[in-house]
């Protein structure tokens, strides 16, 4: 028996060295795009040639959903025979992310997506995921809670763009015929 298992762990220990082992290394890049629904996108490292590859797997592993145009990632990446690929992201600044431009409100006041009235108190809310592409996302108040639906429009009215997942706001929320819709948002102070 002790004769099979050995015998096992050397085939193991013989195929393990013949696949070839990739070297990793550190690298900072801004998102160059980002989409959630395709569930990748791209960032352009300063001193590489190239872009990084980023999957949306390695993105949720460090607990985000969705990353803004600009914001600024170092990773952990390897050289693969398609171009880098980020592996591992190690940390997250969205103080570089690209600012989205309110829409000029119409004359008559009218958004392409209705506002709703805000009822209460202000309450805290994470932003459980958010995709621009697609123009909304949700918001959680925790667990047991029924999810926010908050809308693109919304935030550039508010002026609360950029938004990525795990982000925290002040809401005022209002019902709308789908359920809880954010009607007024705050940024909390870090």
């Amino acid at each position: 028996m002790t004769a099979k298992i050995e015998q096992l762990h050397s085939k193991d220990e013989i195929q393990a060295s013949a696949e070839p082992q990739e070297e990793s290394f550190e690298l900072t890049g801004r998102v160059k795009w980002f989409n959630t629904a395709k569930g990748f996108g791209f960032l352009t490292p300063a001193s590489e040639p190239g872009d990084i590859f980023l999957h949306l797997s390695c993105l949720r592993e460090a607990g985000h959903e969705f990353v803004a145009e600009g914001v600024s990632i170092s990773c952990e990446v390897v050289r693969r025979a398609k171009g880098l690929q980020a592996i591992k992201v190690l940390d997250i600044d969205t103080s570089t992310a690209v600012p989205f431009e309110p829409l000029p409100v119409a004359k008559d006041n009218v958004t392409a997506h209705p506002a709703v009235q805000g009822e209460g108190d202000f309450v805290d809310v994470e932003v459980k995921w958010f995709d621009p592409v697609k123009g909304y996302g949700f918001l959680s108040r925790g667990e047991g809670t029924q999810d926010v639906f908050v809308h693109m429009e919304t935030l550039r009215r508010e002026g609360a763009l950029p938004i990525q997942a795990g982000q925290r706001f002040r809401v005022r929320i209002g019902d709308s015929e789908k359920g809880p819709q954010v009607a007024e948002i705050e940024r909390l102070e870090s």
